[in-house]
């Protein structure tokens, strides 16, 4: 289950960036659709559809946390870069910037706190979308929920979600600070 995270924000993020240069841009439209289709199944039946494809085990949970982490981190990484101020860009084409160095030196640290903010979006979410499976053999902080339900045992449900409410608020607020520290040496930061 820890590779879910890295790959869905690398590749959101990569594809939020491919769309927003001219070669992507036709591709906008194809991507916001996958990646809102991502949101419309309800994890459980991505779950359902996926176990008797790959069977039991992390496989079908990976790909339910994929598509939840889709949608927030591309939509996220394509309005950062465009809430890049164009005179900005201009400014560092005439610094003699190339489009790699456009994108790596000015675009992507002004859009970083926008970016953060959809993959904080997406690691909270699939904190809580993770939880559910272990109802396929993923060993996840679910399991004492899916344990205690089975078993008609209110304690082990109450204790699985009281740990994965914990771990969600402490994620957040680790983001939080990432945050901060982001936006720390902008003049006129809130």
């Amino acid at each position: 289950m820890g590779r879910a995270p890295g790959g869905w924000s690398r590749g959101g993020g990569a594809a939020g960036i491919a769309v927003t240069r001219p070669f992507g841009r036709e591709f906008r439209g194809i991507l916001d659709a996958v990646a809102a289709m991502g949101q419309t199944f309800p994890p459980v039946a991505v779950l359902a559809v996926s176990v008797p494809v790959l069977g039991f085990g992390p496989a079908p949970a990976l790909i339910a946390l994929t598509l939840y982490g889709l949608l927030p981190i591309v939509e996220n990484t394509v309005a950062g870069l465009e809430s890049v101020p164009e005179p900005v860009r201009e400014a560092a084409r005439g610094m003699g910037m190339g489009p790699g160095a456009l994108l790596w030196r000015v675009e992507l640290p002004l859009a970083a706190p926008v970016i953060l903010a959809g993959v904080r979006t997406a690691a909270v979410v699939n904190l809580g979308t993770a939880a559910i499976a272990s109802t396929v053999g993923a060993k996840t902080l679910g399991l004492p929920i899916i344990v205690g339900l089975n078993g008609s045992n209110p304690a082990y449900v109450i204790q699985g979600a009281v740990i994965v409410a914990a771990l969600a608020v402490v994620l957040d607020a680790g983001f939080d600070r990432l945050a901060a520290r982001l936006t720390r040496w902008r003049p006129n930061a809130v």
